[in-house]
């Protein structure tokens, strides 16, 4: 018997891997699918997901600067709209706050600097816009607290030291206002915002001459404000020389206010001495030490 030849064994393994790839050629080759008969109901196609919509637009730094300008009133309707925009705006909330206290509106103030104070509880251009709205408002007590976290953080600046005279002055602290004020002297010489201050507490006290010493000192320097002039005209009015109190009334005022306040110190220096009642802080000086 002849024997097979050996490439015959070959055939079957060979003929394996053809069919193996046969049903692959079959799903390569297979018809596109049907289409669905008519009436057949068919998924609805998915809906495409709309952009989101784009937050709203932020003033520009330029635009922010020019606001700044304002007046009190147009200033906080802008700041308003920013913090609208974006709650979370520090700065936006910090100038609303200063906005709203320059209208006199403390309690708003105060609401908006806390406000910043949740997104940044450590700034401290909101934790002082927070102390000077609760001073403006007479609530000195609610002022401590953030200016010692200032004090702490820069305990050089004169201006948190001389508002702690402020807030203790309020809260019938007066030797604590003393102290502090004298500590701010310290590190601001000659500063008139100070002077004034500590001039308005030895009023409160009824030493009038050493009241009218440090306000002379302070309204002759160059960066004397409206209010520590108009602080010394009222001691002088109180004290009598109503003739120097009205040329001070009628330089820095206008003429209907003058005539009210030069009113009030004639009848008050013709009565009882009232520098005790008159001489309280006012928030002029607080203004001051901006």
């Amino acid at each position: 018997m002849r024997p097979r030849p050996p490439y015959r064994k070959l055939l079957l393994p060979l003929g394996a891997v053809l069919l193996a790839a046969l049903p692959v050629a079959a799903r390569a080759d297979a018809p596109a699918q049907a289409a669905p008969a008519p009436g057949a109901k068919t998924a609805p196609p998915k809906p495409t997901p709309e952009a989101a919509p784009a937050p709203p637009r932020k003033a520009t730094p330029e635009e922010r600067a020019e606001a700044e300008r304002l007046a009190p009133l147009a200033r906080a309707a802008f700041w308003a709209n920013e913090v609208s925009r974006d709650p979370r705006d520090v700065q936006a909330g910090v100038r609303l706050a200063a906005a709203l206290r320059a209208l006199g509106r403390n309690d708003e103030a105060a609401s908006a600097a806390e406000q910043v104070l949740v997104v940044d509880p450590t700034n401290r251009d909101a934790l002082l816009e927070s102390a000077r709205a609760h001073l403006a408002a007479g609530q000195g007590f609610y002022a401590i607290e953030p200016l010692n976290k200032l004090h702490a953080a820069e305990p050089k600046d004169w201006r948190y030291v001389s508002l702690l005279g402020v807030a203790y002055e309020q809260v019938s602290r007066t030797d604590d206002a003393e102290t502090a004020w004298r500590q701010a002297l310290q590190m601001s010489p000659d500063n008139p915002a100070i002077l004034s201050n500590l001039a308005m507490h030895y009023a409160a006290r009824g030493q009038s001459s050493e009241a009218e010493q440090l306000l002379r000192q302070a309204a002759a320097l160059p960066n004397a404000t409206v209010q520590v002039r108009q602080n010394l005209a009222l001691i002088l009015g109180l004290e009598g020389k109503l003739a120097e109190a009205e040329t001070l009334e009628r330089q820095d005022l206008p003429p209907q206010l003058a005539d009210a306040n030069m009113a009030y110190l004639r009848a008050a220096s013709a009565g009882p001495h009232v520098l005790a009642s008159a001489g309280k802080i006012t928030p002029g000086p607080v203004a001051a030490t901006r």
